[in-house]
């Protein structure tokens, strides 16, 4: 068979599959709310309705699958609203609508982003009309994107990055991925390997503007908890596990149960990637013997207090600020890594495992400035914590390399906007002729054939 015609069954297959599943995927939405994956009352959503009007004028949607990447472009859609445009975001998960709602308030339109099928993408971009769509990191939506190119809506990716897997799954279907990855206008990229993958796929234009996660504010605390919480610790020595995975926790409670006897006072905070676990995690170290304060049931460290549980959302800035050596999980016994520039902008020196994947070259240019310990397994980790709980000095040079390696990294907000500006100009344009003054009712208007006809020659042209 063709490679054209293999592309043509496997898009067309997709289409087919989506719309000949969609009765059963009410089913399947009812069940992921149940185990609170989806927000009770907004389940209509997923299927492209809303009860939120659009507003007048020029509309951005913007994309963002979760949590990590919304936190990316917060202050990137704050820039495009300070452009005088409206912003629709769409995201995945009910906690990356929660923090949604905590950033941005009414200023933004939060919606769940619909299920990739015909029918609710088709109702979806009826009811929106977005004149440019931007795609956070890379979220790979076939129906969605042929829906927007057949409506000629630009698309574009910011903060672009590929994983070793996606990227070996992605060449195994490469006509596919030539398919869909060619309809995107623009490609900014994190790096540059980032920026070779994309082109490697099919992308026309890429180019690369660095990690946007790099140009936000540190995740910001409540100043009185931190007050508390450090009253209450004292001069405990502390150090902390977060973004941890399934078995990281009971090595990092391996380590504490090591060192404690060395480290009189040791208080370990481990913050779980996934709180729900908060229960069995409790449990865990209940069963080591160990006494534990949880942060989602308003406990407060004491003296006996052995491990610090974080099972709470959208804290990470507050138990950053409690340690100065920080353990970056999804990297000892999961592959992929996660994200190390929160400890890095809060200043904490950074352990982590070999397996990061995902955030390899921000790793490297930390790694460069010396501000990471990467350890092979549980022992390692135990004496890199050992360490740095002893040599103060140690420390200190790895929290300053740090704060270095986060500034040489910025810049990727002013590159993002840059790269954008080609797309937002007539957006802003056209948003003028909405924000003036509507008419007076008493009198009436005559319209000027001029500025009548520039506004429909450019709708036309935004089409």
């Amino acid at each position: 068979m063709k490679t054209g015609s293999s592309v043509w069954l496997a898009n067309n297959g997709y289409r087919l599959g989506g719309v000949l599943g969609y009765p059963l995927l009410w089913a399947i939405l009812q069940y992921r709310k149940h185990k609170g994956k989806e927000e009770r009352g907004r389940i209509g959503e997923r299927f492209g309705r809303s009860g939120r009007i659009r507003p007048d004028g020029p509309l951005v949607w913007v994309h963002a699958a979760s949590v990590g990447e919304t936190l990316a472009v917060t202050q990137l859609i704050e820039e495009i609203r300070g452009c005088g445009l409206s912003i629709l975001l769409t995201t995945g998960t009910v906690t990356s609508a929660r923090l949604a709602a905590e950033r941005f308030g009414d200023d933004v339109i939060h919606q769940y982003v619909p299920i990739d099928a015909i029918p609710a993408v088709s109702r979806f971009l009826d009811y929106w009309r977005p004149d440019l769509a931007v795609n956070v990191e890379t979220e790979v939506w076939p129906v969605t994107i042929g829906e927007l190119a057949r409506r000629k809506i630009a698309q574009i990716i910011v903060n672009g990055r590929i994983s070793d897997r996606s990227f070996e799954r992605w060449m195994h279907r490469r006509e596919l991925a030539r398919s869909l990855f060619s309809r995107f206008s623009l490609v900014m990229a994190q790096t540059d390997l980032d920026a070779e993958r994309f082109s490697d796929l099919g992308a026309l234009h890429v180019t690369v503007t660095g990690n946007l996660k790099v140009d936000r504010d540190a995740p910001p605390a409540d100043d009185h908890l931190v007050r508390t919480l450090r009253e209450a610790i004292g001069e405990r020595p502390v150090w902390a596990a977060i973004s941890t995975f399934d078995g990281e926790e009971k090595i990092a409670a391996d380590v504490h149960v090591a060192l404690r006897g060395k480290h009189r006072g040791l208080l370990t905070v481990i913050v779980p990637r996934h709180p729900d676990r908060g229960d069995v995690l409790a449990g865990l170290f209940a069963a080591k013997g160990l006494n534990v304060c949880r942060r989602s049931l308003g406990e407060i460290p004491v003296e006996e207090t052995d491990i610090l549980l974080g099972d709470t959302m959208g804290d990470m800035g507050l138990y950053l600020r409690l340690t100065e050596i920080a353990f970056v999980g999804r990297s000892l016994v999961a592959k992929g890594g996660q994200n190390p520039l929160e400890p890095a902008m809060l200043g904490a020196a950074v352990i982590t495992g070999p397996y990061i994947d995902n955030f390899r070259d921000t790793y490297r240019q930390l790694r460069q400035r010396g501000a990471v310990r990467t350890v092979e397994g549980p022992e390692a980790l135990m004496q890199s914590v050992d360490f740095l709980l002893s040599d103060r000095d140690a420390r200190g040079l790895m929290i300053s390399a740090g704060y270095a390696g986060v500034r040489d990294m910025r810049g990727a907000l002013i590159k993002t906007m840059k790269g954008m500006e080609r797309f937002l100009a007539p957006l802003r344009l056209e948003a003028r002729f909405f924000a003036r003054p509507r008419p007076v009712p008493e009198k009436k208007r005559t319209v000027n054939i001029k500025d009548k006809i520039a506004s429909q020659d450019l709708r036309k042209a935004l089409r």
